[in-house]
């Protein structure tokens, strides 16, 4: 266990550090605007275009690097996100922050392409299931620790966005220092997405719900228990606390979800998060305790709705076509992200704030709905189905290439992704024309 994260270390500081600024950030930004008495949809709307930018970034991020190389990516698009931090602070126009967010998506998942490529590119078969979980730990734990940061300033003036900015920076220092050599990029997986639709329809109804929720949560449960009460250091313990309650619930879960049906475990997760969230309709108010106790069983039945949904998807998907599987699972995540922030955004600004646990319920319902054991035929079962579960963190800020970390995946078999390699090697009289890692021209290689 110490070799490994020694191993990567500089990699998962790196992780850490950049979800430590966005996480502070997402969340402070919510209290801010709400301070300011700016409106639901607005703040919904901020948090959408973001994750909307995530979503279409992993395409984007894929030329960047191939045009100018690993160490380029990664030190411009950091330097973006930082830029973007701190012009709000000179800048007070929520049309030009909408651009920003969505600019600073794009810019961060180019980040995690750089960063999950080099995990991918030099971790054995032996070693992915490992590596895999501690990427997932230093994520969660970044995340977690971002919402806590929040705690140490007494005011929602510029400080946050420093703080954050300067995590960003930092995150820039263990990947210009390390010395392990310069991955291969995969390039972007073929979606294939008729395919998929066939193969998994429930699965993708599930992670389409999950992202709904996890976007929802992001962007307007800092919204709602400010409207309850709470003080801004409370208000980042509540988010805390859901996280890491659903990253600590994976392992626990994932012996059940390898014990019993799939389909059956997701529909009681829903009926169970239904049922939840009706005592926070706007019926009664309750004590910072009680929220508390309320947010630690959100977490563990929302973040738990991916990791179920993508088990199952692995199930009835052939083993060679799931790197292909995650990318299309990433994208449909993503949109529902993008649509929960601007519904619940628009609804509690039409009502009230308890609208945000109506749509929590109803959510929880659609899947109660379509989630169901008679539909499930078993006709396109894997052939090494039941799959293993595997545990993963909000995989919202991370990029789909990731996947071929994934124990279940057997990159040096799987035709939906093909790695990219130097052209040509560079000549002495052409250094500076290798991107700054000494990568030339990129090509697709065949496969053998």
């Amino acid at each position: 266990m110490v070799q490994t994260v020694a191993a990567f270390f500089s990699l998962y500081l790196a992780t850490l550090l950049l979800l430590v600024g966005s996480g502070l950030f997402n969340t402070y930004l919510g209290l801010r605007l709400t301070a300011q008495n700016v409106s639901e949809l607005w703040v919904g709307g901020l948090i959408a275009v973001y994750y909307l930018g995530l979503v279409f970034g992993a395409r984007i991020g894929h030329k960047i690097i191939i045009r100018v190389g690993h160490i380029r990516a990664y030190a411009a698009t950091a330097a973006i996100v930082t830029v973007t931090m701190l012009a709000l602070i000179l800048l007070d126009n929520l049309w030009i922050w909408l651009g920003f967010r969505f600019l600073a998506g794009i810019a961060m998942v180019t980040q995690f392409m750089v960063l999950e490529s080099w995990l991918n590119e030099q971790t054995e078969n032996r070693q992915r299931g490992r590596v895999f979980a501690f990427y997932m730990v230093f994520s969660s734990v970044g995340t977690v620790l971002g919402q806590l940061s929040l705690s140490m300033f007494k005011q929602l003036d510029y400080e946050p966005l420093v703080f954050a900015a300067v995590c960003s920076a930092l995150c820039l220092v263990p990947v210009a220092l390390t010395r392990r050599l310069h991955p291969a990029l995969q390039l972007p997986a073929p979606l294939h997405a008729k395919y998929y639709v066939a193969r998994v329809p429930i699965s993708l109804t599930v992670l389409f719900v999950a992202g709904l929720l996890i976007g929802a949560f992001y962007g307007l449960a800092p919204v709602y228990a400010l409207k309850q009460g709470l003080s801004n250091s409370q208000v980042a313990v509540f988010l805390a606390v859901s996280v890491a309650t659903g990253v600590v619930a994976q392992w626990p879960l994932g012996w059940l979800a390898d014990r019993m049906p799939r389909v059956g475990l997701i529909r009681i997760n829903a009926m169970v998060l239904a049922a939840l969230a009706i005592p926070l309709w706007g019926w009664w108010t309750f004590p910072y305790w009680a929220l508390l106790a309320f947010s630690c069983a959100f977490g563990i039945l929302q973040f738990t709705l991916y990791p179920l949904g993508a088990a199952f998807a692995n199930d009835n998907v052939d083993p060679d076509r799931r790197v292909g599987l995650s990318a299309i699972l990433y994208m449909v995540y993503g949109l529902g992200a993008c649509g929960g922030p601007l519904i619940v955004g628009f609804l509690m600004r039409e009502l009230h704030p308890g609208t945000y646990f109506v749509f929590v319920s109803a959510c929880a319902l659609v899947l109660v709905a379509a989630v169901r054991p008679q539909r499930v035929t078993g006709a396109n079962l894997s052939e090494d189905a039941p799959t293993q579960f595997v545990p993963m963190g909000d995989s919202l800020e991370s990029s789909n290439v990731v996947a071929v970390l994934d124990p279940r995946v057997h990159p040096e078999s799987d035709v939906s992704h093909q790695p990219v390699e130097p052209a040509v090697e560079p000549s002495a009289g052409d250094e500076d024309d290798d991107g700054g890692d000494g990568k030339g021209d990129a090509k697709r290689v065949d496969p053998a």
